[in-house]
């Protein structure tokens, strides 16, 4: 039944026929994610990059407008810096554990 290399090959073929169903597979595969290049890994850390700086400005932002407007014995600016630093994180750790999850996924289809 190895007549379209989609179909993985039996255990009782022609082990010349099984490498050829494994090495065609395995470029189908290949075709498939093709996206998956280094730009793409570049723009995902990019992405993350800015997801944790974007937080990050907004809360300093917001933190000189605040010690400007109502001036208090601790410091706006800082507290909400960290703040947007913190969320950043989270936002950034989500973005990586659901790739990471897709990843798995993936090579977990790719495996049956």
């Amino acid at each position: 039944m190895a007549d379209r290399p989609t179909d993985k090959p039996s255990k009782d073929a022609h082990p010349l026929a099984r490498q050829v169903g494994t090495k065609a597979e395995r470029k189908l595969r290949a075709q498939r994610h093709v996206n998956r290049t280094v730009w793409l890994g570049l723009g995902m850390m990019g992405l993350i990059g800015w997801s944790v700086a974007i937080p990050t400005l907004l809360g300093a932002a917001l933190g000189l407008w605040l010690d400007r407007q109502y001036p208090v014995s601790f410091s706006w600016t800082l507290t909400l810096l960290i703040i947007g630093l913190v969320v950043g994180c989270l936002n950034a750790w989500h973005w990586i554990a659901r790739e990471h999850e897709e990843m798995q996924a993936e090579q977990e289809d790719n495996n049956e």
